[in-house]
């Protein structure tokens, strides 16, 4: 019986080009999301997608980040429903990567995230972040303004609007949380929001982004 072999990035490219009938050179957007079977290995045949500035990888089995170093016009990527274990690979992105959706894998350090550098919204719900010294690597991201943490473990810990006040605490910031915006006041502290966010009586992850439109 012929052993049946995943989806490479190569394959997918030439899938994405007979089906958008572009040049993968030059669009700006390539989506190699759902591939059947999925793709386990990011390489350097994306390397090609040279113009590309919004790509997204979602829902496969890619384990690692990596052949994407050169890709310097890149400003959103998206590795959500994954099996990412780290951030290490992102690191020649650090200049120009504005949106990372990586919620739905298995990250548990923050190992590599100071790195991004311009990164302005950060999706990682539901991964395996634990405690707040991890966390802290986020205080070096003095652009970001936009973050989901929702389903890791440190989130579960707490109560919403303790969660919600330590956040905002510790990234002044941070202008939205979870899907909700973060209010404060002239002295930039931030105001308990429970009320606020289930004012309708429905839970906020509703609201929270997971997967790239």
């Amino acid at each position: 019986m012929a052993v049946v072999k995943a989806t490479t990035c190569k394959e997918a490219i030439r899938r994405w080009e007979e089906e958008n009938k572009q040049d993968p050179a030059t669009a700006k957007e390539v989506v190699l999301s759902f591939q059947w079977l999925p793709i386990e290995k990011m390489d350097n045949s994306l390397a090609c997608l040279t113009g590309c500035e919004k790509l997204s990888l979602s829902t496969n089995m890619i384990e690692k980040i990596t052949g994407i170093g050169t890709l310097k016009n890149l400003k959103i990527l998206s590795l959500s429903r994954n099996v990412v274990k780290s951030f290490s690979g992102l690191e020649p992105l650090g200049d120009t990567l504005e949106e990372l959706w990586i919620s739905y894998n298995y990250i548990e350090k923050m190992k590599g995230i100071s790195a991004m550098r311009n990164l302005r919204a950060l999706y990682m719900s539901n991964n395996l972040v634990r405690d707040w010294l991890e966390f802290s690597r986020l205080q070096e991201l003095t652009n970001i303004r936009d973050l989901s943490f929702v389903g890791n473990p440190l989130y579960d810990s707490l109560e919403i609007d303790q969660w919600r006040l330590e956040v905002a605490r510790r990234l002044p910031h941070l202008e939205k949380l979870d899907g909700e915006p973060i209010i404060r006041t002239e002295d930039n502290t931030c105001i308990n929001q429970t009320m606020l966010i289930k004012n309708d009586g429905s839970s906020s992850n509703s609201k929270i982004p997971e997967e790239m439109p």
